[in-house]
């Protein structure tokens, strides 16, 4: 259940430059992926409007109901705004958030970002009744990813400059292109906090890149 009470505020470690991780805080559980990001050294602020996304350094876009935040998205220019940071900063989804970032989705179809060159299908592995917890391989170091699944979407086709980190039954579960990390599982749902750590990593790439070009 997403938290009401969450006011937007930046916190994080006392870092001399830390990396600035914004948080979608439009409907989910977005206050568990601020305090995973922000256990892991950076700092975290909430985003509710599209202005908020300009001191970004990358953007997670968390589990929830894709259709309701599609809603909040279609006011005020937000979804533009949100495509166009994703055309070129590191964003990182999660579940429904992967949704939001594909290319194409089905079951049925839908508005989406278009930045992930990859085909979701919605609640693909049944009802909230049919949620699981696997442990599975995965490219990330460190050996097997437990992997938290809550009416999860399917990965059902990814391009050519899409990577695929781990798999489910011969699906992509975690997948990256480029600046983009997508994920059809609950990754702050626990204490693992390994693909945090990989998105960390392309924000600090990135920011690098950003500043070596200017």
């Amino acid at each position: 259940m997403a938290s009401q009470t969450a006011q937007p505020a930046r916190t994080g470690a006392a870092n001399t430059n830390p990396l600035t991780i914004g948080v979608l805080a439009l409907q989910g559980d977005y206050d568990a992926h601020a305090r995973a990001f922000k256990s892991s050294g950076a700092q975290t602020v909430l985003v509710r409007k599209a202005e908020e996304l300009a001191e970004l350094d990358g953007l997670v876009m968390p589990g929830g109901e894709s259709t309701t935040m599609l809603k909040f998205l279609e006011k005020n220019g937000f979804f533009e705004a949100l495509a166009e940071f994703a055309s070129s900063k590191p964003v990182f989804a999660t579940c429904a958030g992967s949704i939001l970032l594909a290319r194409e989705v089905l079951n049925p179809e839908q508005r989406s970002l278009g930045a992930l060159d990859a085909t979701v299908e919605r609640n693909a592995y049944g009802r909230q009744i049919d949620s699981t917890i696997l442990t599975l391989p995965t490219e990330i170091p460190g050996g097997p990813l437990e992997m938290v699944f809550i009416r999860s979407p399917r990965i059902t086709r990814v391009g050519e400059a899409v990577q695929v980190l781990a798999r489910r039954d011969g699906f992509p579960t975690l997948v990256r292109q480029g600046h983009l990390l997508a994920c059809t599982f609950h990754p702050e749902m626990t204490a693992d906090t390994r693909v945090q750590q990989l998105f960390l990593e392309i924000v600090r790439a990135h920011r690098r890149n950003a500043t070596h070009h200017t």
